[in-house]
């Protein structure tokens, strides 16, 4: 597994655990511990995305609003020789 895999899975069990917990929330709206451990993997999450897009571009298309079509420079996942 190359360190842009590590880092993406590390970024979607984050964003998995906090959208797992807000899914819990609509259901429980008054859990006070659920509402701090949501804000916990959504802090968590953030500083991992924030590495992501800063070594290997956005990761969605609104993940950097500098430049909208920076996302189009090469390569494209499957001409990067780190995957290979």
């Amino acid at each position: 597994m190359t360190k842009r895999e590590m880092l993406l899975k590390k970024i979607s069990t984050a964003q998995f655990a906090a959208l797992d917990t807000q899914l819990f929330l609509d259901t429980h709206p008054g859990d006070t511990e659920s509402v701090e451990k949501m804000r916990k993997y959504r802090n968590l999450a953030k500083p991992l995305i924030e590495e992501y897009e800063q070594k290997y571009g956005p990761l969605t298309k609104n993940g950097d609003d500098s430049n909208t079509w920076n996302w189009i420079k090469g390569p494209w996942p499957w001409e990067s020789e780190e995957d290979c």
